[in-house]
């Protein structure tokens, strides 16, 4: 067992992303979490009720950086409930089932939800899930890409079955958010920007700065 040092190394981490899984009921959004989180197929999932949590720590571009991922019921009676849980996001992955073109074409709905709650600059992710189910297709691979191409989403297919992609595309969202940080698109600081420094020492690094700049300023009087 970790001793309690060694347990707080380990949770040691630049960063936390706050991020959500969103689509409708049944598109397999428990499952994509369960395999990212487990590395395994969660076999008896039944609908989330509400919202169910997890994280993982990730190393992206050489950064540690701490998932910490909200799993949303897609059912409509539960709407209220989740819409509650988009506040302050950076990153979401939008879920559709590949064989119902019903859950394809409430995308739009999702996203727009995702855009108002949570963020304008929330970083989405399309995924196109249970890819393993390919003879029952309803949705081409062509079609989702555009529509991901005119909203400009990232897009990927995935299967939480067989776990292709699917720790692609958790990684593939957080290297966008990343990379907007570094850009400077994004701004951790800001309130409900979902990202928030994870170690001391990057606290710091950033703290003379704001210091300046409620240093207070000589009195002219």
């Amino acid at each position: 067992a970790l001793s309690g040092r060694d347990r707080v190394m380990a949770e040691t981490y630049d960063f936390l992303f706050k991020f959500l899984v969103i689509g409708s009921a049944g598109t397999g959004k428990s499952c994509l979490l369960h395999q990212f989180i487990e590395n395994k197929f969660k076999q008896d999932s039944n609908h989330t009720i509400g919202v169910e949590f997890g994280s993982r720590v990730v190393n992206v571009g050489g950064k540690t950086v701490k998932l910490q991922i909200w799993d949303t019921a897609g059912q409509e009676r539960f709407r209220s409930v989740t819409r509650s849980y988009y506040r302050g996001a950076a990153g979401a992955l939008l879920v559709y089932d590949i064989t119902s073109r019903e859950t394809y074409n409430s995308l739009a709905a999702w996203l727009t939800d995702a855009r108002t709650l949570a963020s304008p600059n929330i970083v989405v992710i399309l995924c196109g899930n249970k890819k393993d189910l390919d003879p029952e297709r309803e949705v081409t691979f062509l079609e989702a890409s555009r529509f991901a191409q005119e909203n400009e989403l990232m897009f990927l297919e995935t299967s939480a079955l067989t776990g292709e992609n699917v720790e692609e595309a958790f990684l593939k969202c957080a290297r966008t958010i990343l990379n907007k940080i570094d850009s400077g698109e994004l701004d951790p600081e800001r309130m409900g920007s979902g990202i928030q420094y994870g170690d001391a020492s990057l606290r710091q690094l950033r703290q003379p700065r704001s210091a300046q700049a409620v240093a207070p300023q000589p009195c002219g009087c």
